[in-house]
């Protein structure tokens, strides 16, 4: 069955892949109208969300934010028929790097870099990029239960150069890595309660966010890069590094929980500064302010 799958999949990313680009943003397009305004799939999820983000918004602003960003889902859904064709040559033709100096000088520690990611723009392609662009890419991410589509979803990416750490027991492959000195990126933006979250503030709310990347920094010194992707109008990728961030920690060990507390609301609070960029790309579909129990 696996290999079947595999055919078919192929079979229609070289037809997606040969529609010109208009017509594959046209489709993807279609898909988000279809899920925001037929289906209406976490419609009052989206909403919700930008109710709590934007409250000085107008109701219409926070519809046509919400339905924009189910539009870039779709648009990402179809753009993941380009994964089995895409190689080097569209580098230079899909993608545009900004701060590139930064990731460089980051590598140049030696301590390997840790990304602090969120679902933006096209994420997933952008990975890809900065693989096929030298770098060496560990990504964070939950397996499927599902084997034909984990060989679906991931395998198409990690032809690209891209390595999957699954979280559970994820510390050791994290700590290889950096010693690499490779790039292990932190998707932050998600809630995450006890025990393996903290309570965070994200847009004036309370919610929950992972304390992984932080106890890592902690433990490495590994300078942390945000990153992210997102779309221009004319369909091409800019893929963001920007500098080093420097969360300043209180010196007495005794402290350390609290640091790394400090460091987790402090990686929270650019997510939120990154998202009021693009707020119209971001994933308001997740419910990310959920109540944060100890």
């Amino acid at each position: 069955m696996r290999a079947w799958i595999g055919r078919f999949f192929k079979f229609l990313s070289f037809v997606v892949a040969s529609l010109p680009e208009g017509a594959r943003t046209a489709v993807g397009d279609a898909i988000g109208v279809l899920w925001f305004d037929v289906l209406r799939i976490r419609r009052d999820v989206a909403l919700e969300n930008l109710r709590l983000a934007f409250p000085e918004w107008s109701e219409a602003e926070r519809v046509r934010t919400a339905r924009w960003s189910l539009r870039h889902m779709g648009r990402n859904l179809v753009d993941f028929a380009l994964f089995p064709f895409f190689d080097e040559r569209d580098l230079d033709r899909r993608f545009e790097f900004r701060g590139r100096e930064h990731l460089d000088a980051a590598l140049a520690r030696g301590k390997g870099v840790l990304f602090l990611g969120l679902h933006l723009g096209n994420g997933d392609l952008g990975i890809a990029a900065v693989s096929r662009a030298g770098y060496k890419l560990n990504l964070i991410s939950k397996l499927f239960k599902t084997r034909w589509l984990n060989d679906l979803w991931f395998g198409a990416r990690a032809k690209h150069g891209t390595r999957f750490i699954p979280p559970e027991k994820s510390t050791f492959e994290i700590l290889r890595a950096l010693k690499r000195n490779e790039i292990v990126i932190f998707v932050l933006d998600q809630f995450m309660g006890p025990p393996v979250g903290t309570r965070t503030r994200f847009f004036g709310k309370e919610t929950g966010t992972a304390l992984g990347l932080a106890l890592i920094e902690d433990r490495t010194g590994a300078p942390v890069i945000p990153s992210y992707a997102y779309r221009r109008p004319d369909g091409r990728h800019v893929v963001v590094f920007e500098p080093a961030m420097a969360v300043s920690a209180a010196p007495d060990e005794s402290l350390r929980g609290e640091n790394i507390a400090r460091r987790t609301q402090a990686y929270t609070d650019k997510l939120e500064t990154i998202v009021r960029l693009h707020p119209e790309q971001w994933m308001w579909i997740h419910r990310r302010w959920k109540e944060f129990r100890d």
